[in-house]
């Protein structure tokens, strides 16, 4: 009897310690569903959406806390994306969050420039290089044309530039129709 109950005894601290190892070798970081919701976003930092930026927008599609029709950036292919993703009806682009706008680049009249910083603090992913009372300039390529560098500027000197399509920029479209197997048979 006593052998059996060290027998269970030591069975429970070896199924223990094992379990414990994978609970620590395993861990997941955060929710894999943010992740995939944060990976379709546009990544633009704009806060249109009503969020302060992609993440925390992610966040609250995942909760339930926002609707996938918020973001402007990433348009209607953005929100067919997230609603396969999610196994929701699709929605058009809600109104108040904005509208869908070709994908453009800020550009400075260098000219015009005061060198006044205030587009420097408002851009969120740092594409506008320059220092106190001297020219600024953006990088194009870290630019994701959220804009908000627009408004602070007190002499308007920032203008945004369409971004042309090109071999490689241009990205596939996200399917208009869905293709019935039946009109195919009946073709």
């Amino acid at each position: 009897m006593l052998e059996a109950l060290l027998v269970m005894a030591l069975g429970a601290v070896v199924l223990g310690a094992a379990l414990g190892y994978a609970a620590v070798r395993f861990r997941v970081e955060g929710d894999p569903l943010v992740e995939k919701i944060d990976a379709i976003l546009p990544q633009t930092q704009c806060g249109q959406c009503g969020f302060p930026g992609c993440k925390p927008y992610a966040t609250a599609i995942a909760k339930g806390e926002a609707e996938i029709n918020q973001c402007p950036p990433g348009g209607e292919e953005g929100i067919h994306k997230l609603a396969d993703l999610l196994g929701r009806e699709f929605k058009p682009l809600s109104a108040e969050h904005g509208i869908e706008k070709p994908k453009s680049v800020a550009v400075i009249d260098e000219q015009a420039c005061i060198g006044c910083t205030l587009c420097i603090q408002a851009c969120p992913v740092d594409a506008i290089v320059g220092a106190a009372k001297q020219m600024h300039t953006i990088v194009a390529k870290q630019c994701t044309g959220c804009e908000l560098c627009l408004p602070p500027c007190p002499v308007d000197c920032i203008s945004m530039q369409p971004i042309g399509e090109s071999v490689e920029s241009w990205k596939w479209k996200y399917p208009v129709f869905k293709i019935n197997p039946t009109q195919r048979e009946a073709a």
